[in-house]
This record gives structure tokens, C-alpha cells and sequence, in this order.
């Protein structure tokens, strides 16, 4: 199994919401990629292409020099082309955790192909 790939792409999906990069966003997640959301009590379906003109409007967390608040929960890798990664991170006031669906592609590349967030906690920083 390729950890240090996985570990690697793990690492570029961090960069790409603290920075708010789209062009990471793009290589790290695969076109046909939905993201999920329940906290409002539906099932709230957000296509990749959605996600990412969001994160290209808003603010990044580096250039309000936040600093990086991430942490690895979980790695579960289902085989040996794919695994589930639980992740708590913070941007701006609001902690999220996300579960993310990777699978390794033709190329032996690991890409999400689906995220299902969730808004931990909010509250202003000190």
C-alpha cells in the first residue's frame, strides 16, 4: 500500500483549504467528486466544481496568517486502491471533520472522490 502517497495526498488537500488553492483542489480531487453535508438535518450534496468556485471566493486562512490546526484522526484503508481518512481541521472560527473517500486511479494517483463534512464547532479565536 502506498502510505507516503496517501500521506502525501493528505498533505495537499490540507494546503489547498488553508491556502484556498484551487489548483491543488483540482489535483487532488477527481472531477466527478461530490461533497456531503447533514448538519442542517438534509442531506446537502455539493458537486466538486461548486466547492471549488466557493473556496476560490473566500479568504484563505494564511492570509489572515491563521495558524494550520490539523490533525490526522483516522486511516482506513478498505484496499489496497483505496481508503477512508478522518480529519478535524480548523479555517477561520469554524473546526470542521472531514471523512474523505480516496481511491488510487490509473495513473497511481490518490484522488477524493467524496467528502462528507461536518461543522464541529464555531467560535472567535483569541
Amino acid at each position: 500500500m502506498k502510505n507516503q502517497d496517501l500521506l502525501t495526498a493528505i498533505d495537499v488537500y490540507l494546503d489547498a483549504i488553508y491556502f484556498c488553492d484551487v489548483d491543488k483542489l483540482d489535483t487532488i480531487f477527481h472531477p466527478s467528486s461530490s461533497l456531503f453535508d447533514a448538519d442542517e438535518g438534509t442531506i446537502l450534496v455539493d458537486p466538486i466544481a461548486n466547492f471549488r468556485q466557493d473556496v476560490a471566493n473566500r479568504p484563505s486562512p494564511a492570509s489572515a496568517k491563521q495558524k494550520r490546526e490539523e490533525e490526522i484522526l483516522m486511516i482506513d484503508f478498505l484496499s489496497s486502491k483505496s481508503a477512508t481518512v478522518k480529519l478535524r481541521l480548523r479555517a477561520h472560527d469554524s473546526i470542521f471533520v472531514d471523512h474523505l473517500s480516496f481511491v488510487l486511479n490509473e495513473m497511481d494517483e490518490w484522488k477524493i472522490v467524496a467528502k462528507v463534512w461536518h461543522l464541529e464547532s464555531t467560535s472567535k479565536q483569541s
